[in-house]
């Protein structure tokens, strides 16, 4: 007689369902990787296999197909192997690159190969990838609409898959080259990214944006409030209150995902609560 006090978790591929690749099982990675698993496969890489491992394994229970697969985004050929799989699997249909550092980090360097090169890499291996309908969706921040990059400071931004891009970013910044300006500048760059690639995306049928979230409450946003003075000061301003939801950037993300946006390329949608809007216009207290 079979005992059946104990019932495993039968996990079953969904090859029915279209591949999304998210970069990051961080708080927002996995909670965009649970909600694209309702109807996608999804292929969730991280540096750290764990993690990564973690998140797939939570979103299994409730019936989602997910394959964890380590890749650092620094490393060109683990951004070749991650390529590879995804060739494997058929190709995309959506690429949600989240995988970031904030200035918590606090190295200059690691946060511009983490934030900017690494997301460059990503994309430029995978859209000989992409078909028709496929789009990417590159997650930067509110912190790039702050300032306005100059053009020696643009130029650099420019080639953001170069291998000295942290080297000639601290020389174009100078002084001016710290951890919340690696940060800043970085997003910038994702922002140039999306809008300098939607042609080449557009040859395939295909879509990118970025996407810039404002304060959201994340295990990694909540570590650098005690990192940044401006960051508390900013929180204090929002119009609305209170932190967005990691699945409110979520539900964007879907939406952006999604045959509803079809004719949005090359721009960047934020999501602030109005944040970007109460700083640039403050009123008195």
């Amino acid at each position: 007689m079979t005992d059946h006090a104990e019932t495993a978790i039968v996990e079953r591929p969904r090859s029915d369902l279209t591949l999304a690749v998210v970069i990051g099982a961080g708080g927002m990675g996995a909670a965009v990787a649970r909600r694209l698993a309702q109807n996608h496969r999804v292929l969730l890489a991280d540096v750290d296999m764990a993690a990564a491992s973690r998140v797939a394994e939570t979103i299994a229970v409730d019936g989602g197909d997910v394959l964890p697969l380590r890749c650092d985004v620094t490393d060109a050929g683990s951004v070749e192997e991650l390529a590879g799989t995804v060739e494997e699997l058929g190709g995309f249909r959506t690429l949600v690159h989240v995988a970031g550092l904030s200035i918590a980090a606090n190295d200059f360097a690691r946060i511009v190969e983490v934030n900017l090169r690494g997301p460059a890499l990503v994309t430029q291996a995978l859209v000989p990838l992409a078909s028709p309908g496929s789009s990417a969706i590159l997650i930067a921040s509110l912190a790039a609409h702050s300032v306005t990059a100059p053009p020696h400071v643009a130029a650099v931004l420019g080639e953001p898959e170069a291998a000295d891009l942290a080297n000639r970013l601290a020389r174009a910044l100078g002084d001016d080259a710290t951890p919340q300006m690696a940060y800043t500048y970085s997003k910038i760059g994702l922002r140039l990214m999306a809008r300098r690639e939607a042609p080449t995306w557009g040859w395939a049928g295909a879509r990118i944006v970025s996407l810039s979230p404002g304060l959201i409450a994340t295990p990694m946003g909540r570590i650098a409030y005690a990192h940044s003075a401006g960051k508390r000061a900013m929180f204090a301003r929002s119009p609305l209150g209170r932190e967005g939801t990691m699945g409110e950037i979520a539900d964007v993300v879907e939406f952006l995902a999604s045959d509803r946006a079809s004719f949005i390329s090359g721009t960047d949608i934020l999501v602030d609560g109005g944040l970007a809007g109460a700083l640039d216009y403050p009123t008195a207290d």
